[in-house]
């Protein structure tokens, strides 16, 4: 019999692996600063003032910090900050009422057509927003007793320039009810069927055994979601006409009305202040989040 000598803990690597480990932290490394350029030049030329701008310099010659200041005086910042947050959070509960049911349902009730309902909604996840973008205005447009509609959904605004057009249509994405059902596929019937033995309704099942066992998946679906409605900007554009309503990333577009004078100053000063509550977001709910996309599969 012959033996098989493992090679010591500390025995250096093959020169092959070693070189293969150093391209690839050049590779990360290259892609990390490409993706960090465009933030730090935002971050650099909000402390600029516009002679700077005209000029091509990486470093400001000096830290003007009254750029957030006038950039929040400018515009009445704090309301549409109110408005995104708004949004945000009422799009996220939404979503995380509608669809975690529908991927519980999915996966775990013995629906008829279940499997032709899940392909479905698989083949949705490949059609781009704006494909449905037209369609989805008219059916706002037209919701019946809204905005001076009659029953029919005629003679009216229906959902436009409301909070339940800017909330309600972009709730239930596929997306998070495809992630929701393959985090409840993962979970052991023996659970429902040990509740339901206990006379645990359906509901009670889904909302007091299972749910709270996805945790990371909500997560997950919450900060996608979250940063969703956060920088929409299209959907807001189109089905919104008052200032009232704007979501931030409409309210920037105000240092930018003007082609040939854009704000560059205090355009850059307000996108770094929009930017902040998403890192913040992430820093917070990175673990639960890293972990909940980790454990996403294709099952059942």
């Amino acid at each position: 019999m012959t033996s098989v000598s493992l090679p010591a803990a500390g025995a250096a690597k093959p020169p092959m692996l070693r070189g293969g480990r150093i391209l690839l932290y050049v590779v990360l490394a290259a892609g990390a600063i490409l993706m960090i350029t465009p933030f730090v030049w935002m971050l650099l030329t909000a402390f600029k003032s516009n002679a700077e701008i005209a000029k091509f310099s990486w470093l400001p010659t000096e830290l003007r910090w009254r750029n957030f200041v006038e950039a929040m005086q400018t515009a009445p910042f704090l309301r549409y900050f109110r408005n995104s947050l708004f949004i945000a959070v009422g799009e996220t509960l939404f979503t995380l009422a509608v669809c975690t049911t529908a991927g519980y349902a999915l996966a775990k009730l013995p629906l008829r057509g279940g499997k032709a309902l899940l392909n479905y909604f698989i083949v949705l996840l490949m059609v781009p927003f704006q494909i449905i973008l037209v369609p989805l205005f008219l059916i706002v447009k037209s919701v019946p007793l809204f905005g001076g509609n009659n029953i029919l959904g005629q003679g009216g605004i229906g959902w436009l320039n409301s909070w339940w057009g800017l909330i309600i249509p972009l709730g239930a994405a596929p997306l998070f009810t495809f992630l929701a059902r393959q985090f409840y596929v993962s979970l052991p019937d023996q659970l429902a069927q040990a509740a339901r033995v206990d006379g645990l309704g359906e509901f009670g099942i889904f909302w007091r055994i299972m749910t709270p066992l996805i945790k990371p998946a909500l997560i997950t679906i919450a900060v996608f979601q979250i940063e969703a409605a956060w920088n929409g900007f299209l959907w807001p554009l189109m089905i919104t006409t008052s200032d009232e309503m704007r979501p931030l990333q409409l309210g920037l577009a105000i240092f930018s009305q003007n082609p040939a004078e854009i704000q560059w100053p205090y355009l850059m000063a307000g996108t770094a202040l929009a930017t902040l509550p998403m890192i913040v977001l992430f820093v917070f709910a990175q673990k639960r989040f890293v972990e909940g996309m980790a454990n996403v599969g294709i099952k059942g």
